[in-house]
């Protein structure tokens, strides 16, 4: 599988010019077409996917669900971890290793605060993965 540089990465979640955009499809196009290959199937993307939703409603809500969402942020890092290696299949593993280094790049520094508009575009990426899993026939 190709692994995603950490400088492109950083720039797709951090930047949000157009050529990051670009970045950004780029990356999900390829890495879509390599999960349907892996036969991940959209059902364990969805399953990822749905908690990251949790996550994006929590942060709208308020300032302490806003610390509740930053914690199921972190948690989902072992959450993910843990169904990459229940799962049959390297699928959920090299999904994983894209969205793991991700989420670092959302929760803040020191002070460990969610960067709203990272996570923003964290959720486009994650959305543009599913998409093309599904355009190149993921089931």
């Amino acid at each position: 599988m190709a692994k995603i540089s950490e400088s492109d990465l950083k720039a797709m979640i951090t930047k949000s010019d157009p050529a990051s955009a670009k970045l950004l499809v780029d990356h999900a196009k390829d890495l879509g077409r390599q999960l349907k290959n892996a036969n991940l199937t959209t059902s364990q993307i969805r399953a990822i996917f749905g908690e990251v939703r949790q996550i994006q409603a929590q942060l709208s809500i308020g300032e302490q669900e806003r610390e509740r969402a930053l914690r199921k942020l972190i948690l989902l890092k072992p959450k993910m971890a843990y169904r990459a290696r229940r799962e049959r299949g390297r699928g959920v593993e090299e999904l994983t290793s894209v969205l793991d280094p991700a989420i670092d790049l959302i929760v803040g520094g020191s002070d460990q605060e969610i960067q709203g508009q990272h996570f923003q575009r964290f959720v486009d990426f994650f959305e543009a993965i599913l998409a093309y899993h599904k355009a190149a026939g993921g089931n």
